[in-house]
Parts: C-alpha cells; structure tokens; sequence
C-alpha cells in the first residue's frame, strides 16, 4: 500500500487505489475460510469494514470527502441488486463498489468520493 497512494494530484480520483482500500479493508474483516454469517457479528462487521476503509481514504491526503456504504446480505436463495449515481464532476469526483463472496454471505462496499 505504501508505493501505490503516491499522487502528486490532490484532486485526482484513483478508482483502482480506493477499489484497492476497499477490497483490503472487506479481507481483514471478512474474508477466511473460517467465517461464516453471524447475524449478530454483521453490525460490527460493516462499522469495521466502514472504519478501515475511512482510516486509509484519508491516508491518501486527497481533497476529497468520502461517504463509505457496506452492505452484508446473507446467502438464503433470495437476490440483492444495489445501484448508486451521483450528479457531479465526471472529471474529478468519482465512485467504486467492490463485492466479495463467501459461501455464505455477500459484502457489497460502495464507496463515493466527491471532491472539495
């Protein structure tokens, strides 16, 4: 992660780093072969998800603010689609959704930056 945040550009969205940080932050929290959905576990889970992701968005110094969504839909047979737009800065503001399955659940994360 050290090499990959160094932009010269405080105003440039990077969709790959933030899909980057986001995809790391779901890994720590839940992705294991071990880890299975929890009902109880899953507030804790996204606000940890949510934290982690804010934690290193803000590492990258940019002049952005950020909103972080995290969604945990256990897998029972029924479907989730989720959609998000924006009216904005096509050329400086930007947004990333990052999924990750395990067999039993599915962890969306939706992350919008819009620039200040």
């Amino acid at each position: 992660m050290d090499d990959d945040y160094d932009d010269d550009d405080e105003h440039e969205f990077v969709s790959k780093k933030v899909e980057i940080i986001a995809q790391n932050a779901i890994n720590s929290v839940v992705q294991g072969e071990q880890i299975t959905y929890a009902k109880e576990k899953v507030n804790d889970w996204c606000r940890q998800i949510i934290e982690g992701c804010l934690k290193e968005l803000a590492k990258l110094e940019k002049m952005f603010k950020y909103v972080v969504t995290c969604i945990i839909q256990q897998k029972n047979g029924c479907g989730l689609q989720t959609a998000a737009t924006a009216f904005w800065k096509d050329d400086t503001d930007g947004l990333i959704g990052v999924e990750v399955e395990t067999p039993t659940f599915s962890c969306i994360v939706t992350i919008f930056a819009i620039s200040i």
